[in-house]
Formats: C-alpha cells, sequence, structure tokens
C-alpha cells in the first residue's frame, strides 16, 4: 500500500478518534460504549495500514484530544487505556496462548486502572463512598474488561470481514 493511502486513511482514522473522544465527553450517557467504539478504530488502522501509522495516528489523536477537548475524564481514559489497547490486543493475540494472553491483558488493565484511580483522585473530587469494598470494585471492573475485550473481538473480526480484502 503506498504511503498516500496510508497517511489518508490516517487522518481519517485521527479524525474519526477525536470526534468520538469529544462525544463521548459531551454525551450524559454511553460513555463507555462510544469510547469502545473510538477503541476500534485503532484496530481497524492497524488492519487497514499497519502499526507504525496506527501509533502515529494514537499519538496525534492523544495531543490533539488534550489540547481541543481538554484534561476530562473521558480524553484521560482514551489516552491511558482506550487508544493502547488496541496494539496491545493486536500484539498479544499474535501469540496464541490464550492463558498468557487473559495473563497479559488483565495486567495491563489493572495497572491502567490503579493509574486512572490515582489520577482521577487527584484530579478530580468524586471518590468511592468510605466502606465500599474496593476488592469488588476491581472484581467488578475485571467481569466488565472481559466483556469490552470480547465486544472489541466482534467489532474487529467485523472490520476484517467487512473492510479488508
Amino acid at each position: 500500500m503506498n504511503k498516500t493511502t496510508n497517511i489518508a486513511k490516517g487522518g481519517l482514522s485521527l479524525a474519526l478518534i477525536i470526534i468520538l473522544v469529544y462525544i463521548a465527553s459531551l454525551a450524559p450517557s454511553s460513555k463507555l460504549t462510544i469510547l469502545t467504539i473510538s477503541s476500534a478504530v485503532i484496530p481497524y488502522s492497524i488492519i487497514t495500514t499497519n502499526a507504525k501509522n496506527s501509533l502515529i495516528v494514537y499519538v496525534a489523536a492523544s495531543i490533539l484530544s488534550l489540547i481541543l477537548i481538554g484534561p476530562k475524564a473521558e480524553t484521560i481514559a482514551y489516552v491511558i487505556f482506550f487508544g493502547l489497547y488496541g496494539f496491545l490486543k493486536y500484539f498479544i493475540e499474535k501469540l496464541n496462548k490464550a492463558v498468557f494472553e487473559i495473563i497479559l491483558k488483565l495486567a495491563y488493565f489493572n495497572a491502567s486502572l490503579f493509574i486512572l484511580y490515582t489520577f482521577y483522585s487527584k484530579l478530580f473530587t468524586a471518590s468511592i463512598p468510605e466502606g465500599f469494598p474496593i476488592y469488588l470494585l476491581v472484581i467488578g471492573a475485571q467481569v466488565v474488561f472481559f466483556v469490552y475485550d470480547y465486544a472489541l473481538s466482534i467489532i474487529i473480526h467485523y472490520i476484517r470481514k467487512r473492510f479488508v480484502k
């Protein structure tokens, strides 16, 4: 594939990510759904161009979303977790070792969750209610993560089936 096509597809992917993260920042609900859709743009970019081009798209989307939208919760979540996860999923699933894949994905998710929690608790006033068992929140978040991973797999399968010839 030539460079011009990759640049054009990268620009369209970048614009789509910025639009989706912006919509997520404005939406009163369904923020995680919109961020999940935005996280599928990076795998789309990897599939239709290459990983190097997609890395440039991710870096540009992260910088532009922080500049244009600001350091909102949705933007930070995209930069720390949703944007990078497409790369992680792509490279980890190339290993073809299911148990190892799950361990690596959970390790990344838990590290991201810790970073996001630490960041949000320092930046924003909302916090976990006093006396709420944190381990329940972590277990619940991991269940939601597996649903997210499965949904992203379905989206990637659809992309490969419909857009890759």
